[in-house]
């Protein structure tokens, strides 16, 4: 029996009718597809990754299809499959690129997107560069694991099998901080209520998703006796590379003690500041309860969304000014 599709999720994307049928038919025209998404992934980058992969080895069998960049420290193999290793040779012959969760075509991980004879991008960022033969960007969806759920459903002459619906929901799970952040609306509970009923098993998604070696307690604890919170309730904690080196922490993981955060009055605005030894810059990653702080992101050198985004800084010096233009968000 086929599930019955929630008027939520036909509704909210009427307008790329269009542009879901140019998608289509550019993944039924190629026999050879090749899946990727942006650099220093995160559980949505992957996750629409995955949930397109297994979506597309469900439905078209004969396909040859490929998906690659580099592998995250921990996400993967504890949340999700290692990457592919393909060579160059691979690509000498025509092949369409899915490109997920990069509004950049700079941030792809792993050019090789660029001998693609076709295109299709799918985002949920705010355009920085428009690439691609059929361009799928919404910026109102929690996660590109959202929108590209939402198409996958809508195509109802194929099937979303449970491993797809599986890597999707991490996709959404993750980058919605498990449905808290003010994107999140009745679409994109309509989607998980679909994603769920393939019979993906919930508890097993979070339990691989936030279930943690012992040895972090060593980073919470640190984190806990580091933090600092200023006047306006901006709470931050910074990392150098002895601090990382001694906790046995990468920088991507800097952030991972965030959550700690989230949940008291006075604390509004919450990031991590990680030194990043080879790239020679302190690593940001802000939070908030509600406030916009992706303009204050851009400004200094990153962006994201509404309430979780990226920066980077060269030296501490420029901290305390960053700090400042977060205390003036919330005056």
């Amino acid at each position: 029996m086929k599930t019955l599709i929630d008027s939520e999720i036909i509704n909210r994307t009427q307008k790329f009718n269009s542009k879901f049928a140019k998608a289509t038919k550019l993944i039924q025209k190629y026999n050879r597809i090749a899946i990727f998404r942006h650099i220093r992934p995160d559980y949505d980058a992957i996750g629409s990754q995955m949930g397109m992969y297994y979506w597309l080895k469900d439905n078209f069998k004969d396909k040859e299809i490929i998906y690659i960049g580099e592998d995250h420290v921990t996400l993967t193999p504890r949340c999700f499959p290692p990457m592919m290793v393909v060579e160059d040779t691979w690509f000498e012959k025509p092949f369409l690129a899915i490109i997920l969760d990069s509004s950049n075509s700079n941030r792809v991980s792993d050019e090789r997107f660029k001998k693609a004879e076709s295109i299709i991008k799918i985002d949920h960022h705010p355009e920085v560069d428009k690439y691609g033969n059929v361009q799928i960007v919404d910026t109102t969806m929690s996660a590109a694991g959202e929108l590209l759920a939402n198409m996958l459903i809508r195509a109802d002459e194929y099937k979303v099998g449970k491993e797809c619906a599986s890597y999707l929901y991490k996709a959404i799970v993750g980058d919605s901080n498990r449905f808290l952040y003010t994107e999140v609306n009745a679409h994109t509970f309509a989607v998980a209520e679909f994603l769920v009923k393939t019979g993906l098993k919930v508890e097993k998604i979070y339990k691989e998703m936030y279930s943690e070696d012992i040895s972090s307690i060593e980073f919470t604890k640190w984190v806990l006796g580091h933090y600092h919170i200023t006047p306006q309730g901006v709470a931050y904690y910074v990392m150098e590379k002895e601090t990382l080196d001694e906790l046995h922490v990468q920088p991507e993981r800097g952030k991972d003690c965030l959550g700690l955060f989230d949940h008291y009055d006075n604390i509004h605005i919450w990031l991590s500041v990680s030194y990043d030894e080879p790239r020679g810059c302190y690593r940001i990653s802000i939070r908030s309860d509600g406030i916009s702080v992706e303009k204050v992101a851009i400004k200094y050198g990153g962006g994201g969304h509404s309430q979780a985004s990226g920066a980077k800084l060269k030296s501490l010096d420029d901290l305390p000014k960053l700090l400042s233009d977060l205390d003036e968000l919330l005056k």
